[in-house]
């Protein structure tokens, strides 16, 4: 197959490719790159030739490349316009990449993996504070996320309307890590809502981390 994901089953940024990927109905093969196995198999010479950032994800699509995720999902939009994953006036585009770039960009980066693990490690933070650090970072993006949704009248099912669009690829994910860290989202009741709606679709449902053949 000429289309190509270097993904890891739990990665937020990954997940977020997988939804898209999906939504559009494009066939991918999986290549998997576990962050955690043999101290992280990302930091080997083989994938770091492939991204010297030695992260996840990243996309093969016959002669090109792509890393980090929104780059991905932007570069889908453009070469696969099926199924829309950005609105069609440029003031909702707007809107959707502002919310998409407060998760990949405020919330997530502060909670990714490399980070946490430099906190407990170098930094000495205990487990108990770490898992604080995790909490306040999550609940006070998505406290920002949710006020941002209530504030826009074109908030219908999803983040956008009653189509799921890049934000949606985005805020599933980080919602499913918020509850893999026990964080309480009970004032955010639209990212509840339409987290429960996302997962009803089977683009969503399949991208799940619980999903994938790499899964533990």
């Amino acid at each position: 197959m000429d289309r190509i994901l270097h993904t890891y089953f739990r990665s937020s940024a990954a997940y977020r490719v997988r939804i898209a990927l999906n939504l559009k109905g494009l066939e991918t093969e999986q290549v998997f790159v576990h962050l955690t196995r043999h101290g992280g198999e990302q930091f080997v010479d083989t994938f770091r030739a492939i991204n010297p950032q030695s992260l996840v994800p990243v996309l093969r699509d016959g002669e090109v490349q792509v890393s980090q995720s929104l780059a991905i999902i932007e570069y889908l939009e453009e070469v696969y316009p099926q199924t829309p994953l950005l609105p069609a006036r440029a003031a909702d585009r707007a809107f959707v990449r502002q919310l998409s770039l407060g998760i990949a960009c405020d919330i997530h980066p502060l909670n990714n993996l490399r980070v946490l693990k430099y906190l407990t490690g170098a930094m000495g933070v205990s487990e108990d504070n770490k898992a604080q650090w995790i909490a306040h970072w999550i609940s006070v993006g998505l406290q920002a996320f949710e006020a941002q949704l209530q504030r826009r009248t074109q908030v219908g099912r999803f983040c956008h309307g009653d189509t799921p669009t890049m934000a949606d690829c985005c805020l599933v994910p980080q919602v499913f890590s918020a509850q893999r860290f026990g964080v309480d989202l009970s004032d955010c009741p639209l990212v509840n809502g339409i987290y429960g709606r996302c997962e009803q679709l089977p683009a969503f449902a399949a991208a799940h981390p619980a999903r994938q053949p790499d899964a533990e």
